[in-house]
């Protein structure tokens, strides 16, 4: 499984999300500091889910950081996040 497959699966299952996208934005990053050979490097993810409301912009960015798993994030370099309720 990619990384990208595992950040989608860990969201799903996390916040049932009405809208999810995960892209891989690696190969925008080549060069630059932490790119990574093969990509899976940089990563934006656009969310929307019911689970996020009420909480601060902040607690929104923990909650998707732990749903991640410190272990995966701590193979990713870059991760862009946008989340909506």
């Amino acid at each position: 499984m990619t990384r990208a497959q595992k950040i989608e699966a860990a969201l799903r299952e996390t916040f049932a999300p009405r809208h999810l996208e995960v892209v891989d934005d690696s190969e925008a990053h080549r060069g630059h500091a932490g790119y990574q050979d093969g990509g899976e490097s940089h990563f934006n993810v656009l969310i929307e889910s019911d689970k996020f409301q009420g909480l601060s912009r902040i607690a929104r960015h923990r909650a998707v950081h732990a749903a991640i798993g410190a272990e995966l994030m701590s193979e990713i370099h870059a991760l862009a996040l946008t989340i909506r309720d």
